[in-house]
Protein backbone atom coordinates (compact mmCIF):
# COMPACT_ATOMS: atom_id res chain seq x y z
CA UNK A 1 0.00 0.00 0.00
CA UNK A 2 2.85 2.39 0.77
CA UNK A 3 4.17 1.78 -2.74
CA UNK A 4 0.80 2.78 -4.21
CA UNK A 5 0.70 5.94 -2.10
CA UNK A 6 4.17 6.80 -3.21
CA UNK A 7 3.03 6.33 -6.80
CA UNK A 8 0.14 8.76 -6.23
CA UNK A 9 2.54 11.32 -4.80
CA UNK A 10 4.84 10.77 -7.77
CA UNK A 11 2.04 11.57 -10.25
CA UNK A 12 1.31 14.80 -8.43
CA UNK A 13 4.99 15.70 -8.33
CA UNK A 14 5.30 15.08 -12.09
CA UNK A 15 2.48 17.51 -12.82
CA UNK A 16 3.94 20.07 -10.45
CA UNK A 17 7.40 19.72 -11.99
CA UNK A 18 6.58 19.55 -15.70
CA UNK A 19 3.12 21.09 -16.08
CA UNK A 20 2.07 24.73 -16.19
CA UNK A 21 0.35 25.65 -12.93
CA UNK A 22 -2.93 26.79 -14.46
CA UNK A 23 -5.11 24.58 -12.23
CA UNK A 24 -5.30 23.85 -8.52
CA UNK A 25 -6.60 20.25 -8.32
CA UNK A 26 -7.69 18.37 -5.25
CA UNK A 27 -4.89 15.97 -4.23
CA UNK A 28 -6.58 12.91 -5.73
CA UNK A 29 -4.98 10.93 -8.58
CA UNK A 30 -7.68 9.23 -10.65
CA UNK A 31 -7.08 6.23 -12.85
CA UNK A 32 -10.47 4.76 -13.75
CA UNK A 33 -14.12 5.72 -14.15
CA UNK A 34 -17.40 3.90 -14.68
CA UNK A 35 -20.87 5.39 -14.51
CA UNK A 36 -21.11 7.74 -11.52
CA UNK A 37 -17.89 6.44 -9.94
CA UNK A 38 -14.18 7.25 -10.13
CA UNK A 39 -11.27 5.26 -8.67
CA UNK A 40 -7.89 6.61 -7.68
CA UNK A 41 -4.53 4.86 -8.10
CA UNK A 42 -4.90 3.43 -4.61
CA UNK A 43 -8.16 1.71 -5.59
CA UNK A 44 -10.41 3.99 -3.54
CA UNK A 45 -13.84 4.62 -5.06
CA UNK A 46 -15.52 8.03 -5.18
CA UNK A 47 -18.81 9.45 -6.35
CA UNK A 48 -18.09 11.98 -9.09
CA UNK A 49 -20.03 15.14 -8.26
CA UNK A 50 -18.37 17.39 -10.82
CA UNK A 51 -18.75 15.34 -14.04
CA UNK A 52 -15.75 17.09 -15.61
CA UNK A 53 -17.63 20.39 -15.37
CA UNK A 54 -20.81 18.76 -16.76
CA UNK A 55 -19.10 17.07 -19.71
CA UNK A 56 -19.81 13.55 -18.44
CA UNK A 57 -23.61 13.77 -18.27
CA UNK A 58 -23.91 10.24 -19.69
CA UNK A 59 -21.58 8.80 -17.04
CA UNK A 60 -17.97 7.69 -17.29
CA UNK A 61 -17.11 5.25 -20.08
CA UNK A 62 -20.70 4.65 -21.15
CA UNK A 63 -20.51 1.34 -23.08
CA UNK A 64 -22.39 2.75 -26.06
CA UNK A 65 -19.96 5.65 -26.33
CA UNK A 66 -16.95 3.37 -25.92
CA UNK A 67 -18.31 1.22 -28.74
CA UNK A 68 -19.04 4.21 -31.02
CA UNK A 69 -15.58 5.64 -30.40
CA UNK A 70 -13.79 2.33 -30.91
CA UNK A 71 -15.64 1.39 -34.07
CA UNK A 72 -15.11 4.76 -35.72
CA UNK A 73 -11.46 4.94 -34.57
CA UNK A 74 -10.82 1.71 -36.44
CA UNK A 75 -12.25 3.14 -39.68
CA UNK A 76 -11.40 6.85 -39.99
CA UNK A 77 -10.58 9.60 -37.50
CA UNK A 78 -9.57 12.73 -39.41
CA UNK A 79 -9.73 14.00 -42.97
CA UNK A 80 -9.84 17.78 -42.44
CA UNK A 81 -12.56 19.71 -44.25
CA UNK A 82 -10.55 19.59 -47.48
CA UNK A 83 -12.73 16.55 -48.27
CA UNK A 84 -16.18 15.24 -47.42
CA UNK A 85 -16.52 12.34 -45.00
CA UNK A 86 -19.36 9.90 -44.40
CA UNK A 87 -20.02 11.01 -40.78
CA UNK A 88 -20.27 14.80 -40.90
CA UNK A 89 -23.39 15.13 -43.04
CA UNK A 90 -25.41 12.62 -40.99
CA UNK A 91 -24.19 14.29 -37.79
CA UNK A 92 -25.24 17.74 -38.99
CA UNK A 93 -28.64 16.41 -40.09
CA UNK A 94 -29.15 14.67 -36.75
CA UNK A 95 -28.22 17.66 -34.58
CA UNK A 96 -30.15 20.25 -36.58
CA UNK A 97 -33.29 18.10 -36.35
CA UNK A 98 -32.64 17.34 -32.67
CA UNK A 99 -32.45 21.03 -31.70
CA UNK A 100 -34.63 22.54 -34.42
CA UNK A 101 -32.18 24.55 -36.54
CA UNK A 102 -31.27 24.85 -40.22
CA UNK A 103 -27.48 24.78 -39.97
CA UNK A 104 -24.59 23.64 -37.79
CA UNK A 105 -20.97 24.78 -37.68
CA UNK A 106 -18.79 22.08 -36.04
CA UNK A 107 -15.93 22.96 -33.71
CA UNK A 108 -14.00 21.22 -30.91
CA UNK A 109 -14.06 23.08 -27.61
CA UNK A 110 -16.49 25.33 -25.80
CA UNK A 111 -14.25 28.36 -26.14
CA UNK A 112 -14.02 27.73 -29.89
CA UNK A 113 -17.81 27.65 -30.10
CA UNK A 114 -18.02 31.00 -28.33
CA UNK A 115 -15.34 32.54 -30.56
CA UNK A 116 -17.20 31.21 -33.58
CA UNK A 117 -20.45 32.74 -32.38
CA UNK A 118 -18.76 36.11 -31.85
CA UNK A 119 -17.44 36.05 -35.41
CA UNK A 120 -20.80 35.05 -36.89
CA UNK A 121 -22.59 37.69 -34.82
CA UNK A 122 -20.29 40.49 -35.90
CA UNK A 123 -20.40 39.47 -39.56
CA UNK A 124 -24.19 39.26 -39.41
CA UNK A 125 -24.24 42.70 -37.82
CA UNK A 126 -22.27 44.22 -40.69
CA UNK A 127 -23.84 42.33 -43.58
CA UNK A 128 -27.46 41.96 -42.43
CA UNK A 129 -28.10 44.70 -39.88
CA UNK A 130 -25.86 47.18 -41.73
CA UNK A 131 -23.89 48.26 -38.67
CA UNK A 132 -20.96 50.46 -39.79
CA UNK A 133 -17.71 48.52 -40.11
CA UNK A 134 -15.82 47.94 -36.84
CA UNK A 135 -18.64 49.42 -34.74
CA UNK A 136 -20.58 46.25 -33.88
CA UNK A 137 -21.17 45.65 -30.18
CA UNK A 138 -22.11 42.50 -28.28
CA UNK A 139 -23.79 42.70 -24.87
CA UNK A 140 -22.60 40.26 -22.19
CA UNK A 141 -23.28 39.78 -18.47
CA UNK A 142 -21.10 40.41 -15.45
CA UNK A 143 -19.56 37.35 -13.74
CA UNK A 144 -19.85 35.45 -17.02
CA UNK A 145 -17.67 32.51 -17.97
CA UNK A 146 -17.46 31.72 -21.68
CA UNK A 147 -13.86 30.49 -21.91
CA UNK A 148 -10.32 31.79 -21.60
CA UNK A 149 -9.19 32.99 -25.02
CA UNK A 150 -8.01 36.60 -25.25
CA UNK A 151 -11.23 37.82 -26.86
CA UNK A 152 -13.40 36.06 -24.28
CA UNK A 153 -11.46 37.24 -21.24
CA UNK A 154 -11.68 40.75 -22.65
CA UNK A 155 -15.27 40.85 -21.38
CA UNK A 156 -14.66 38.80 -18.22
CA UNK A 157 -15.02 40.31 -14.75
CA UNK A 158 -12.78 37.66 -13.16
CA UNK A 159 -9.45 39.28 -12.23
CA UNK A 160 -7.62 35.93 -12.28
CA UNK A 161 -8.80 35.13 -15.80
CA UNK A 162 -8.26 38.64 -17.10
CA UNK A 163 -5.29 40.11 -15.27
CA UNK A 164 -2.12 40.92 -17.25
CA UNK A 165 -3.36 39.50 -20.56
CA UNK A 166 -4.11 42.81 -22.27
CA UNK A 167 -4.49 44.62 -24.55
CA UNK A 168 -8.06 43.42 -24.66
CA UNK A 169 -10.46 43.02 -27.57
CA UNK A 170 -12.98 45.88 -27.78
CA UNK A 171 -16.61 45.69 -28.82
CA UNK A 172 -18.39 44.38 -25.72
CA UNK A 173 -20.83 45.98 -23.27
CA UNK A 174 -21.59 44.40 -19.90
CA UNK A 175 -24.76 44.44 -17.82
CA UNK A 176 -25.39 42.86 -14.40
CA UNK A 177 -26.61 39.28 -14.80
CA UNK A 178 -30.38 39.06 -14.51
CA UNK A 179 -30.88 42.84 -14.71
CA UNK A 180 -33.60 43.24 -17.31
CA UNK A 181 -33.88 47.00 -16.78
CA UNK A 182 -30.17 47.45 -17.54
CA UNK A 183 -30.51 45.39 -20.71
CA UNK A 184 -33.55 47.36 -21.83
CA UNK A 185 -31.74 50.63 -21.22
CA UNK A 186 -28.61 49.68 -23.13
CA UNK A 187 -30.72 48.55 -26.08
CA UNK A 188 -32.69 51.79 -26.08
CA UNK A 189 -29.45 53.77 -26.08
CA UNK A 190 -27.33 51.78 -28.55
CA UNK A 191 -29.51 49.23 -30.38
CA UNK A 192 -28.32 50.38 -33.80
CA UNK A 193 -24.78 49.26 -32.95
CA UNK A 194 -25.65 46.12 -30.99
CA UNK A 195 -25.39 42.91 -32.99
CA UNK A 196 -25.96 40.33 -30.27
CA UNK A 197 -26.56 39.37 -26.66
CA UNK A 198 -24.39 36.50 -25.37
CA UNK A 199 -25.67 34.89 -22.17
CA UNK A 200 -25.54 31.74 -20.05
CA UNK A 201 -29.11 30.70 -19.08
CA UNK A 202 -27.59 29.75 -15.72
CA UNK A 203 -24.12 30.95 -14.78
CA UNK A 204 -22.21 27.81 -13.84
CA UNK A 205 -18.66 28.93 -13.07
CA UNK A 206 -19.98 31.98 -11.20
CA UNK A 207 -21.51 29.58 -8.68
CA UNK A 208 -24.67 28.22 -10.31
CA UNK A 209 -26.41 31.59 -10.41
CA UNK A 210 -30.02 31.21 -11.56
CA UNK A 211 -31.49 34.44 -12.98
CA UNK A 212 -34.99 35.74 -12.22
CA UNK A 213 -37.56 33.58 -13.98
CA UNK A 214 -38.52 36.25 -16.52
CA UNK A 215 -34.98 37.33 -17.42
CA UNK A 216 -34.20 34.92 -20.26
CA UNK A 217 -37.62 35.04 -22.01
CA UNK A 218 -37.90 38.82 -21.68
CA UNK A 219 -34.31 39.35 -22.82
CA UNK A 220 -35.00 37.18 -25.87
CA UNK A 221 -38.12 39.23 -26.60
CA UNK A 222 -36.14 42.47 -26.36
CA UNK A 223 -33.57 41.05 -28.78
CA UNK A 224 -36.29 40.37 -31.33
CA UNK A 225 -37.72 43.84 -30.90
CA UNK A 226 -34.35 45.50 -31.53
CA UNK A 227 -33.05 43.12 -34.25
CA UNK A 228 -30.31 41.77 -31.97
CA UNK A 229 -29.16 38.14 -32.06
CA UNK A 230 -29.96 36.19 -28.90
CA UNK A 231 -26.99 33.83 -28.32
CA UNK A 232 -27.38 31.13 -25.67
CA UNK A 233 -24.19 29.60 -24.27
CA UNK A 234 -25.49 26.16 -23.24
CA UNK A 235 -22.04 24.56 -23.17
CA UNK A 236 -22.38 23.69 -19.48
CA UNK A 237 -26.13 23.97 -18.92
CA UNK A 238 -27.35 22.15 -22.04
CA UNK A 239 -27.97 18.51 -22.93
CA UNK A 240 -30.10 17.60 -19.93
CA UNK A 241 -28.06 19.05 -17.08
CA UNK A 242 -30.71 21.42 -15.70
CA UNK A 243 -33.67 19.08 -16.09
CA UNK A 244 -34.55 20.04 -19.66
CA UNK A 245 -32.82 19.31 -22.94
CA UNK A 246 -31.71 22.95 -22.83
CA UNK A 247 -31.75 25.39 -19.94
CA UNK A 248 -33.70 27.86 -22.10
CA UNK A 249 -36.51 25.29 -21.90
CA UNK A 250 -36.66 26.01 -18.20
CA UNK A 251 -39.75 28.22 -18.27
CA UNK A 252 -41.65 25.84 -20.53
CA UNK A 253 -44.85 24.42 -19.05
CA UNK A 254 -43.85 20.93 -20.18
CA UNK A 255 -40.73 21.14 -17.95
CA UNK A 256 -38.55 19.20 -20.34
CA UNK A 257 -40.95 16.47 -21.46
CA UNK A 258 -41.56 18.06 -24.86
CA UNK A 259 -40.53 16.64 -28.22
CA UNK A 260 -36.85 16.99 -29.08
CA UNK A 261 -36.12 20.24 -30.86
CA UNK A 262 -39.09 21.96 -29.18
CA UNK A 263 -37.92 24.78 -26.93
CA UNK A 264 -39.70 27.52 -25.04
CA UNK A 265 -37.20 30.06 -26.36
CA UNK A 266 -35.30 29.42 -29.56
CA UNK A 267 -31.99 31.29 -29.49
CA UNK A 268 -30.77 32.80 -32.74
CA UNK A 269 -27.54 30.96 -32.01
CA UNK A 270 -27.16 27.95 -29.74
CA UNK A 271 -23.72 26.97 -28.43
CA UNK A 272 -23.09 23.40 -27.32
CA UNK A 273 -20.05 21.48 -26.07
CA UNK A 274 -18.96 19.38 -23.07
CA UNK A 275 -21.67 16.66 -22.82
CA UNK A 276 -22.14 16.79 -26.59
CA UNK A 277 -19.59 13.97 -26.62
CA UNK A 278 -20.28 12.53 -23.17
CA UNK A 279 -16.72 13.40 -22.15
CA UNK A 280 -15.25 11.06 -24.77
CA UNK A 281 -13.76 13.61 -27.12
CA UNK A 282 -13.67 17.40 -27.62
CA UNK A 283 -16.79 18.30 -29.63
CA UNK A 284 -18.63 21.61 -29.83
CA UNK A 285 -21.18 23.11 -32.17
CA UNK A 286 -22.83 26.38 -33.13
CA UNK A 287 -26.39 26.08 -34.41
CA UNK A 288 -28.35 28.78 -36.23
CA UNK A 289 -30.91 29.18 -38.97
CA UNK A 290 -29.98 30.00 -42.56
CA UNK A 291 -30.37 33.83 -42.40
CA UNK A 292 -27.70 33.93 -39.69
CA UNK A 293 -25.39 31.08 -40.72
CA UNK A 294 -25.24 32.09 -44.36
CA UNK A 295 -22.79 34.89 -43.54
CA UNK A 296 -20.14 32.17 -43.14
CA UNK A 297 -18.58 31.34 -46.51
CA UNK A 298 -15.47 29.36 -47.54
CA UNK A 299 -12.36 30.87 -46.01
CA UNK A 300 -14.12 32.90 -43.31
CA UNK A 301 -13.89 30.29 -40.57
CA UNK A 302 -12.63 26.76 -40.05
CA UNK A 303 -10.88 24.13 -37.95
CA UNK A 304 -8.70 21.18 -38.90
CA UNK A 305 -10.43 18.94 -36.36
CA UNK A 306 -13.89 20.51 -36.48
CA UNK A 307 -16.36 18.01 -37.92
CA UNK A 308 -13.93 15.09 -37.90
CA UNK A 309 -15.51 11.63 -38.33
CA UNK A 310 -14.62 10.43 -34.83
CA UNK A 311 -16.25 13.44 -33.17
CA UNK A 312 -19.38 13.12 -35.30
CA UNK A 313 -19.91 9.43 -34.53
CA UNK A 314 -19.44 9.96 -30.80
CA UNK A 315 -21.69 13.04 -30.59
CA UNK A 316 -24.62 11.37 -32.35
CA UNK A 317 -24.46 8.45 -29.93
CA UNK A 318 -24.06 10.78 -26.94
CA UNK A 319 -27.26 12.65 -27.79
CA UNK A 320 -29.13 9.44 -28.53
CA UNK A 321 -28.23 8.22 -25.02
CA UNK A 322 -29.60 11.44 -23.51
CA UNK A 323 -32.91 10.77 -25.22
CA UNK A 324 -33.08 6.99 -24.83
CA UNK A 325 -32.27 7.03 -21.10
CA UNK A 326 -34.53 10.03 -20.32
CA UNK A 327 -31.68 11.84 -18.61
CA UNK A 328 -33.22 15.36 -18.53
CA UNK A 329 -36.23 13.95 -16.70
CA UNK A 330 -33.95 12.10 -14.27
CA UNK A 331 -31.98 15.28 -13.61
CA UNK A 332 -35.17 17.23 -12.93
CA UNK A 333 -36.55 14.65 -10.48
CA UNK A 334 -33.32 13.96 -8.59
CA UNK A 335 -32.25 17.61 -8.52
CA UNK A 336 -35.37 18.44 -6.55
CA UNK A 337 -34.66 15.62 -4.07
CA UNK A 338 -31.05 16.79 -3.69
CA UNK A 339 -31.94 20.45 -3.08
CA UNK A 340 -34.61 19.53 -0.52
CA UNK A 341 -32.10 17.43 1.41
CA UNK A 342 -29.45 20.16 1.22
CA UNK A 343 -31.92 22.77 2.45
CA UNK A 344 -32.41 20.68 5.59
CA UNK A 345 -28.65 20.72 6.11
CA UNK A 346 -28.55 24.50 5.56
CA UNK A 347 -31.21 24.90 8.25
CA UNK A 348 -29.40 22.50 10.58
CA UNK A 349 -25.83 23.80 10.17
CA UNK A 350 -26.03 27.60 9.67
CA UNK A 351 -22.51 27.96 11.07
CA UNK A 352 -21.17 26.34 7.89
CA UNK A 353 -23.92 26.64 5.28
CA UNK A 354 -26.02 29.58 4.12
CA UNK A 355 -27.92 28.38 1.08
CA UNK A 356 -28.53 25.94 -1.77
CA UNK A 357 -29.43 26.91 -5.31
CA UNK A 358 -29.60 25.37 -8.73
CA UNK A 359 -31.71 23.58 -11.27
CA UNK A 360 -31.83 19.92 -12.24
CA UNK A 361 -28.50 18.34 -11.32
CA UNK A 362 -26.54 21.60 -11.50
CA UNK A 363 -26.47 22.87 -7.92
CA UNK A 364 -24.35 24.90 -5.55
CA UNK A 365 -23.98 24.82 -1.79
CA UNK A 366 -23.15 28.26 -0.40
CA UNK A 367 -20.60 28.14 2.42
CA UNK A 368 -21.01 30.54 5.30
CA UNK A 369 -17.58 32.11 5.06
CA UNK A 370 -15.80 34.71 2.94
CA UNK A 371 -14.63 33.92 -0.61
CA UNK A 372 -11.07 34.39 0.63
CA UNK A 373 -11.39 31.65 3.24
CA UNK A 374 -10.36 28.01 2.78
CA UNK A 375 -13.54 26.65 4.31
CA UNK A 376 -15.08 25.39 1.04
CA UNK A 377 -11.74 23.89 -0.01
CA UNK A 378 -11.35 22.09 3.31
CA UNK A 379 -14.92 20.78 3.13
CA UNK A 380 -14.14 19.39 -0.34
CA UNK A 381 -11.01 17.70 1.04
CA UNK A 382 -13.10 16.02 3.71
CA UNK A 383 -15.81 15.11 1.19
CA UNK A 384 -13.08 13.35 -0.81
CA UNK A 385 -11.95 11.47 2.29
CA UNK A 386 -15.55 10.35 2.69
CA UNK A 387 -15.83 9.22 -0.94
CA UNK A 388 -17.32 12.16 -2.86
CA UNK A 389 -15.48 14.47 -5.28
CA UNK A 390 -16.55 18.09 -5.71
CA UNK A 391 -14.71 21.37 -6.16
CA UNK A 392 -15.16 24.93 -4.90
CA UNK A 393 -15.80 27.83 -7.23
CA UNK A 394 -15.43 31.52 -6.35
CA UNK A 395 -13.92 30.59 -2.99
CA UNK A 396 -16.99 29.91 -0.88
CA UNK A 397 -19.30 27.96 -3.21
CA UNK A 398 -19.25 24.20 -3.82
CA UNK A 399 -20.69 23.08 -7.15
CA UNK A 400 -22.44 19.70 -7.25
CA UNK A 401 -23.03 18.18 -10.69
CA UNK A 402 -23.09 14.36 -10.82
CA UNK A 403 -23.57 12.35 -14.03
CA UNK A 404 -27.22 12.40 -15.05
CA UNK A 405 -27.42 8.60 -14.97
CA UNK A 406 -27.26 8.68 -11.18
CA UNK A 407 -30.06 6.84 -9.33
CA UNK A 408 -32.22 8.11 -6.46
CA UNK A 409 -30.52 5.63 -4.13
CA UNK A 410 -27.11 6.97 -5.12
CA UNK A 411 -28.22 10.59 -4.72
CA UNK A 412 -29.43 9.86 -1.20
CA UNK A 413 -26.17 8.04 -0.42
CA UNK A 414 -24.28 11.15 -1.53
CA UNK A 415 -26.56 13.36 0.56
CA UNK A 416 -25.64 11.22 3.56
CA UNK A 417 -21.93 11.66 2.75
CA UNK A 418 -22.37 15.43 2.59
CA UNK A 419 -24.32 15.41 5.86
CA UNK A 420 -21.66 13.27 7.55
CA UNK A 421 -18.96 15.67 6.34
CA UNK A 422 -20.73 18.84 7.44
CA UNK A 423 -21.85 17.44 10.79
CA UNK A 424 -18.27 16.50 11.73
CA UNK A 425 -16.50 19.38 9.98
CA UNK A 426 -13.89 21.31 11.91
CA UNK A 427 -12.01 24.15 10.25
CA UNK A 428 -8.29 23.46 10.10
Amino acid sequence: MQEVKNRATRYIELEERYGAHNYHPLPVVLSRGQGVYLWDVEGKRYYDFLSAYSAVNQGHCHPRLVKALSQQAERLTLTSRAFYNDQLGPYEAFLTRFFGYDKLLPMNTGAEAVETAIKICRKWGYEKKQIPEDEALIVVCGQNFHGRTVTIISFSSDPDAKGHFGPYTPGFLSIPYGDLAAFRQILEERAEQIAGFLVEPIQGEAGVVVPPKNFIPEAAKLCRQHNVLFIADEIQTGIGRTGSLLAVCGNCTCEGSCERGSTYIKPDMLLLGKALSGGMYPVSAVLADEPVMEVITPGTHGSTYGGNPLACAVAVEALQIIEDEHLPQNARKLGKIFREYMQKLVDQYPQWLKGIRGKGLLNALLINDSPDSKTAWNICLQLAENGLLAKPTHGNIIRFAPPLIISEEQVLDCCHIIEKTISSFKQK
